[in-house]
C-alpha cells in the first residue's frame, strides 16, 4: 500500500526532477525537500545506504544552489561537457566503491540488497555531482542509476517509486537532449561575449 510519506516523497522529488531537467534553480529547494521525506521513507524500508545517499543530497542541494546561482564568477553556471579523463576512471571506481560499500552494509547490517543499495548510493552521489557542475553527463549516470532503482525499490514494495523512477529514466533521456542543446547554446554564447 502506498502510503502519505512515499506520496509527498515522490511528489517533490519529481518535482525537482522535472524541475533539473529543465534546467530550473527551482531543482533545488524542491530536492532537499523530497530528499529529507525520502531518508525517512527508506529507513523505514532497511535500505540504508539510500539514507545516507538522502542525507548527502541534502546538504549537495544547498551546495549545487549556490553553485548554479554563482558558479561563473558570480554569473549563473553554464552547462557543458565534463572532460572525458575524468570519466574514464569515475565508472570502474564507482563499482569498487559499491562493492566495498556493499560488503560493508552486508556484514554489519541488516540492509535489504546491500550491493544494489550500494550501487544506487555511490552513482547518484556521481551523478549528483556531475549536475551541481551542471554537465552534460549526469544525465547518463542517472540512467544507471534508474536502472537499478526500479528493480530494488518494487522489491521492497515501494511500487509507486519504482514507477516514477521508470518515468525518471524517460525525463533522463529527455534532458539528456535537452541539456546538449543548452550547452551549444551557451558555448556560443560564452564565444560570443
Amino acid at each position: 500500500m502506498i502510503g502519505p510519506l512515499e506520496l509527498a516523497a515522490n511528489a517533490a522529488a519529481t518535482a525537482a526532477i522535472i524541475l533539473a531537467g529543465r534546467n530550473s534553480i527551482h531543482t533545488w529547494w524542491t530536492g532537499i525537500v523530497g530528499c529529507a521525506l525520502f531518508g525517512v521513507l527508506f529507513f523505514e524500508a532497511r535500505l540504508y545506504a539510500d539514507v545516507v545517499l538522502q542525507v548527502f543530497f541534502v546538504a549537495s542541494s544547498a551546495i549545487g544552489w549556490r553553485h548554479w546561482l554563482r558558479g561563473g564568477g558570480g554569473q549563473a553556471l553554464p552547462v557543458s561537457r565534463a572532460d572525458f579523463r575524468s570519466l574514464a576512471w569515475t565508472v570502474p571506481a564507482g563499482v569498487a566503491v559499491s562493492v566495498a560499500y556493499g560488503m560493508l552494509l552486508h556484514r554489519w547490517t541488516d540492509a535489504y540488497a546491500p550491493f544494489a543499495d550500494s550501487a544506487v548510493l555511490v552513482f547518484s552521489v556521481i551523478a549528483q555531482l556531475l549536475l551541481m557542475g551542471r554537465r552534460i553527463e549526469n544525465w547518463a549516470f542517472w540512467l544507471l542509476v534508474n536502472s537499478v532503482a526500479v528493480p530494488l525499490y518494487a522489491s521492497r514494495g515501494l511500487y509507486l517509486t519504482a514507477f516514477l523512477y521508470c518515468v525518471y529514466w524517460v525525463n533522463a533521456c529527455i534532458a539528456w537532449r535537452w541539456w546538449h542543446r543548452l550547452a551549444e547554446q551557451d558555448s556560443t554564447r560564452l564565444a560570443g561575449a
